[in-house]
């Protein structure tokens, strides 16, 4: 699988930012040049999960944007979109709207669902986060059918169309989370930065911080690829 990038935020504020989930539009500006320079293209995750399948997933890379704020619309996609990339953006369901109330500190506004459908309209996957981003790992059934479940029908019923992919609030899960994502009927799922175990519902991601450079995106590329080649040939053995 190739590497998928985790953004959060993507805003030119200022305010303080304590959980380190804002990203200058400039900065993602540099990112997705350094992708170019290296001949890779961002795509949603689920065209790169459906490109794997294919055998057509050379070049790309995997472009999320988790919780669904408002400035994915007004500052991610005008950058996304001048270099021909797509991304996926992970809504709250729930929470559509309002703001991150399950973070202490700053609030981010949450986009309502006309802006779900702009991001939509706009060639770019809406994925769930939830109803109401909840850690998911040791949640009973019930709230794990109500958090997994509701939030893909709620997001379909905005945008009128599949809903196919998902993201573990705070990469939370466990194999009852996990089978809970299978049996909502999701095509695949990622996490934070977990390599194990890895399949198509527990994908990796690396986590890109407000001060990256394209050196460190370049960086976590790089490490991605080694990790990927140790694997196959562990499994090789």
């Amino acid at each position: 699988m190739p590497a998928i990038l985790m953004y959060h935020s993507i805003s030119p504020s200022t305010e303080p930012d304590p959980h380190r989930l804002r990203v200058h539009p400039d900065r993602l500006d540099r990112h997705l040049r350094l992708l170019r320079r290296l001949g890779l293209r961002g795509v949603s995750q689920t065209e790169l999960v459906r490109a794997v399948d294919r055998g057509e997933a050379g070049g790309l890379v995997g472009l999320t944007f988790d919780d669904g704020y408002t400035d994915f619309l007004e500052y991610a996609v005008p950058v996304l979109e001048r270099h021909g990339m797509t991304g996926t953006v992970y809504v709250v369901a729930g929470r559509m709207g309002g703001e991150n109330t399950w973070d202490t500190g700053p609030r981010f506004p949450i986009m309502d669902a006309d802006q779900v459908r702009q991001s939509a309209a706009a060639g770019h996957e809406v994925g769930s986060h939830t109803m109401n981003h909840v850690r998911l790992a040791g949640a009973d059934p019930v709230q794990l059918a109500a958090e997994v479940g509701e939030s893909r029908r709620v997001l379909e019923d905005v945008l009128q169309s599949e809903v196919p992919g998902f993201c573990y609030p705070w990469g939370s899960y466990d194999e009852a989370a996990a089978d809970a994502v299978r049996a909502a009927g999701y095509d695949n799922a990622c996490v934070t930065g977990d390599y194990e175990p890895g399949d198509r519902v527990t994908l990796p991601r690396c986590y890109v911080s407000p001060q990256d450079t394209p050196a460190h995106i370049a960086a976590r590329l790089a490490r991605h690829s080694l990790r990927q080649r140790r694997a196959v040939a562990a499994e090789a053995r």
